[in-house]
């Protein structure tokens, strides 16, 4: 049977208990396909690695903004010379 379009077909290695673990869950809810659990859990997987450092990239920004804001803010203001006509 082909693959599907956007899926490729590879062959890997898993631990055996990992695949009688998603083998279980997909027989638990009644039936269905353990590849395309395996599939959601990666997805899931790459959508919470994503959000990590997503909100790391805020903090970071947050901090930075925070540090530029109050070094901008402790400068003495300049005052602006006249140009000689």
């Amino acid at each position: 049977m082909p693959a599907e379009k956007g899926k490729t077909r590879i062959t890997i290695r898993i631990d055996d208990h990992i695949l009688e673990w998603f083998r279980r869950q997909v027989h638990g809810q009644g039936g269905g396909n353990y590849q395309t659990l395996i599939n959601l859990a990666l997805r899931q997987h790459i959508a919470r690695e994503d959000d990590v450092l997503a909100e790391t990239l805020r903090r970071v920004l947050r901090e930075e903004m925070a540090t530029y804001k109050v070094s901008r803010t402790s400068r003495p203001a300049r005052t602006r010379r006249k140009r000689a006509a």
